[in-house]
């Protein structure tokens, strides 16, 4: 069966109203995101602790197309936030941060600025503005075969060690905009990143040493979760190359997305997606001690909102309505000749 076939035979699902049984957490978020107390914790830090400081309630009502509802003086305050930070790179040495600096807590990176990019943009922000370093941090950290690493030391290894995760953010960041407004600097980041995804196959972990674990970790990338906040499945990939296609008239071979489209085609045949794990379920976070140092701490608190909408076994609209873009991206980007036969 061809890939056009394949595509063109799974159904459009019905999704109106999918959002009403989880009104009472959205507006719990909306009013959380309101209160002098998450004016308060971006005072302490913007990113920290996950997942339920104000970065993650912003992050996810963006998810869930909400953006619109998130308080006008949070984005205020997390632009200020974001723009005090001491230092506006990603240090690849502990002795080119300033004398004092924490570098657990004090410096951004990657997937984090990628994500609260486009949280601003459809805030209303004007990124490139507000935080001129921002553009220029991606493109200053793309490495040799397109990809970047949230993990300072794949910079100092004799091997490629990119990451999908610190990698997909940024490029869905990148191709926000006007592809006549982008800087060449921006237009080679993204043809590059989309040919980091081709090479990979939107599935498959890094071939190096020093990133061996995320072979272990791609395993779970073909199951679909949500919110993905800066983590990563095989859906959220897709999206982004077929929006990277679609925006540049750029085109890439069908071995980039045969696989992952036959799975999902194959585990979801109504069109509905299902998710089928937590991506952040495990992780750990830091918190500030009494003393005022940020301690590990392996159990990360989370709120209703994240809780309501990550339910293994649970229909998922965003990720449903996504695959379904996609899946016509795809059909449109076939019948131009820019989804290349194997």
């Amino acid at each position: 069966m061809t890939l056009r076939d394949r595509l063109s035979r799974i159904p459009e699902p019905e999704l109106t109203g999918a959002l009403d049984p989880i009104e009472p957490a959205i507006a719990a978020s909306v009013d959380y995101l309101a209160s002098d107390a998450a004016l308060r914790s971006l005072e302490v830090d913007t990113y920290w602790p996950k997942w339920d400081s104000p970065w993650w309630h912003m992050v996810v009502l963006h998810e869930l197309g909400l953006a619109h509802r998130i308080p006008a003086r949070v984005v205020t305050r997390m632009v200020e936030g974001l723009d005090a930070l001491p230092i506006h790179f990603f240090p690849l040495r502990l002795d080119e941060l300033p004398p004092g600096t924490d570098p657990a807590v004090e410096i951004s990176c990657h997937c984090a600025l990628g994500c609260m990019y486009q949280v601003l943009t459809a805030c209303g922000v004007d990124v490139a503005r507000a935080l001129p370093w921002v553009e220029a941090w991606f493109p200053r950290y793309q490495m040799a075969d397109g990809g970047l690493n949230c993990d300072s030391d794949a910079y100092l290894v004799d091997e490629c060690a990119s990451s999908m995760v610190g990698t997909v953010a940024p490029l869905e960041a990148m191709l926000l905009g006007r592809v006549e407004d982008w800087s060449p600097a921006r237009r080679a980041f993204v043809d590059r990143a989309a040919g980091f995804l081709v090479a990979r196959e939107l599935r498959l972990g890094s071939p190096s040493a020093h990133n061996a674990e995320e072979r272990t970790s791609a395993i779970g990338w073909l199951k679909p979760c949500f919110p993905r906040l800066y983590l990563y499945d095989v859906i959220r990939g897709l999206a982004a190359l077929v929006r990277w296609a679609e925006v540049t008239g750029g085109a890439f071979p069908e071995t980039a997305v045969r696989v992952v489209v036959e799975h999902l085609a194959t585990t979801f045949p109504d069109g509905v997606i299902r998710l089928q794990r937590r991506a952040y379920d495990g992780v750990g976070t830091r918190v500030k001690a009494p003393d005022g140092t940020w301690v590990r701490h392996p159990v990360a608190s989370t709120f209703p909102l994240l809780d309501a909408t990550s339910a293994i076994g649970r229909a998922c609209p965003v990720t449903t309505a996504q695959w379904s873009r996609a899946r016509r991206g795809l059909l449109a980007l076939i019948d131009a000749g820019r989804v290349l036969p194997a």
